[in-house]
């Protein structure tokens, strides 16, 4: 028996943040929540395993969502990371770090089929 896949969504706005999480959870998805990179650093390092991909703002107090990715990938080099920005220039701060990029406002479907595709097991090549 295993855990359920959790994802970690992190937003420093906590109206964005609760729509999000209101919206991800009714759509079947268990989670934590983080309002920093800092905090959300903490949660991966105390719930190892149980995160199977994390949402991110890129604008964060602290460290931004480039920073934020970067430790992970340092800990966490093929967690799933889907960043969210109204900013799309920023996309080529965050080349090569093997992340997915969606520009805000995106409609709610969106954010959660990307999710799906994220966590499909098929999403690294399997040979049999």
């Amino acid at each position: 028996m295993g855990s359920a896949v959790h994802i970690l969504v992190v937003d420093d706005d906590p109206t964005q943040l609760r729509i999000r999480e209101m919206l991800l959870r009714h759509a079947g998805f268990d989670l934590f929540t983080a309002t920093s990179a800092e905090r959300a650093l903490v949660l991966l390092n105390e719930s190892s395993g149980l995160i199977g991909a994390v949402v991110t703002d890129h604008v964060l107090p602290g460290f931004n969502g480039v920073e934020l990715v970067r430790e992970l990938r340092r800990k966490l080099p093929r967690i799933p990371v889907l960043v969210l920005t109204g900013m799309p220039a920023v996309e080529t701060e965050y080349s090569g770090l093997d992340v997915r990029i969606l520009t805000k406002p995106c409609r709610p479907t969106v954010l959660i089929d990307t999710l799906h595709q994220m966590l499909e097991p098929g999403r690294v090549e399997e040979h049999s």
